[in-house]
Formats: structure tokens, sequence, C-alpha cells
């Protein structure tokens, strides 16, 4: 059996909760949305072969910044501790609609980012969070083929962010090519 095709990473196992079977998760996103309301999720330890295992979810609930949630066929410690480490990702599907303005950090990825003149700034390759705002991690497009990529950071705020269409994953920055 095969892994659905719109699955997105959405968190990580920490680490068993308790003696019941119980998981700590932390989620990519602080929101956590797609965790919340996702019925199933679906659990792979990075880079080994296969498809991911699908769980049921039983109960999910905030703790501090992470999750614990109840798995189905999960009922003892130890069954919790094996999934240390594993990725989460649960369906696109399962997303609960954005508000107006706002988007989901998984649609930004991939989005090729230009200032109002035109040039070319780079691609989203990943987002941080920081305690006022999200940034933008953006892959330069001259970073030196073979070598790290170089990367730019731009703060994911209305001052420098324009623009955002997802339907042609183009964002527009006020942001010069020289500042970095």
């Amino acid at each position: 059996m095969s892994d659905p095709d719109d699955l997105q990473q959405v968190g990580h196992v920490l680490d068993a909760w308790g003696v019941r079977g119980w998981v700590k998760v932390a989620p990519d996103d602080p929101q956590a949305a797609a965790l919340l309301k996702a019925k199933t999720w679906w659990l792979k330890h990075p880079g080994l072969p296969g498809p991911a295992s699908a769980f049921k979810v039983r109960l999910v609930r905030r703790h501090g910044s992470a999750l614990v949630a109840l798995l189905e066929g999960l009922s003892e410690r130890n069954a919790a501790l094996a999934l240390r480490g594993q990725k989460v990702a649960v369906r696109r599907a399962d997303f609960p609609p954005a508000d107006e303005g706002e988007f989901y950090w998984a649609d930004l990825i991939g989005c090729r980012v230009r200032n109002p003149q035109g040039d070319d700034l780079g691609e989203v390759v990943g987002l941080l969070d920081s305690a006022a705002h999200a940034i933008l991690r953006i892959q330069r497009p001259d970073s030196p083929p073979g070598r790290a990529p170089r990367e730019r950071l731009i703060p994911f705020v209305q001052a420098y962010i324009g623009e955002v269409d997802l339907a042609a994953r183009t964002i527009i920055a006020q942001w010069d090519a020289s500042y970095d």
C-alpha cells in the first residue's frame, strides 16, 4: 500500500508521554491546526524506504508548545517509545481552510520570490519561527553548484511581503537583491 499523494510533514515524535501509549509531538507550525484536526496521522522514520504507517488519532491535545496524542493501537509506553524520531504527516485535504490573508507554511515552500522590479530573489525552502513573526528561508538563485546553497532571510510581514499568489507559486517581496 502506498502513501496518499497529498501528505505534508507537520511535525515529529519527540518521545513517549506517560505509561499508557501516548506520544509527545513537536509540531512544525506553532498553530498545529492540521495535527489537531486530522483523524489519521502517517508516521515514518526519516531516510527509511517504504510507505509510512497510518495511525488513527484517538485523542490529541496541546501540552505547552508540543502536542500529546493517543494513537490507535498504542496502549503502553514501549510502543510509544518505538515511534520516537518519526516524522508525522497528514493529508493536505485535512488542513482546515486558512483565513483570509493567512497561509500555511507548507503552501509557501517552493514559491518563487521576486521583487517589484522583477529580480529573482530565489525559492522558498523553509520558514523560521521567531518570537515576533515567521521568516522566509530563500535559496538564492546564484548559489554555486556543488556547494552549500546560499540563503537569504526575509521577514514574512506586511512591510516586506506585497503579494502571495499560491496559484502562480510566486511571492512579491519589497526586497532589494543587493541587501545580502
